[in-house]
């Protein structure tokens, strides 16, 4: 698969150094901010995982932009050279490469499937970047850094691992660590989101 393919691919995971950090210890119960519609966010994610007895890695860093009925992701290498666009309306998601015809699905989850081969949790990183996630029983959480993992609707386990300031009165996460074992043909999946401090490109 070519390389600006496999990499556009990844961070539209949304869908978005995804670095291996140490846990922050907190007994911080204060839950995060009420979800907002309106977000602009910037990171990098990475994932990990094995496909047909390779092990396969890949990173990047994203741009977030969210607005009501919009969800807006610019993809980059890790050296700043941007390699495709993504949008997401409630009608459609679209997935954009330089010299490329855009790809075009009914929402992110099938584009990801059709583009990538699985379903990357993209409408996932809606909730999870502001620290939400629906839990086995359809019931919403609320991370804090003293309650921080989860096990969701869809099969992930979600872990919200630091914090930009684990003592704040609301909380906003900075590296939140997913992991599930299976995917289609994809083994031992792991996928890291480190997401930059409010006004750090």
């Amino acid at each position: 698969m070519p390389i600006t393919r496999r990499l556009s691919l990844s961070a539209c995971a949304a869908a978005l150094a995804f670095l291996t950090g140490c846990a922050t210890t907190s007994t911080n119960l204060a839950t995060v901010g009420a979800y907002r519609d309106t977000i602009d966010l910037s990171g990098r994610l990475s994932t990990n995982y094995q496909k047909s007895g390779n092990r396969e890695s890949m990173t990047v860093n994203f741009d977030w932009t969210q607005r009501p009925g919009q969800v807006d992701v610019t993809i980059a290498t890790p050296l700043g050279q941007t390699v495709a666009t993504i949008e997401v309306t409630p009608q459609s998601a679209t997935l954009t490469q330089a010299g490329r015809a855009p790809v075009t699905e009914a929402d992110v989850d099938a584009l990801s499937q059709r583009t990538l081969g699985w379903p990357l949790p993209v409408s996932g990183l809606r909730d999870w970047l502001q620290g939400y996630a629906v839990d086995g029983q359809g019931q919403r959480f609320s991370a804090s850094p003293a309650r921080n993992e989860i096990v969701t609707q869809d099969g992930w386990r979600l872990r919200f691992v630091e914090w930009q300031d684990p003592n704040a009165a609301q909380p906003v996460p900075r590296l939140i660590h997913a992991t599930r074992a299976a995917v289609g043909d994809i083994q031992d999946l792991e996928i890291r989101i480190a997401i930059n401090p409010a006004g750090q490109g």
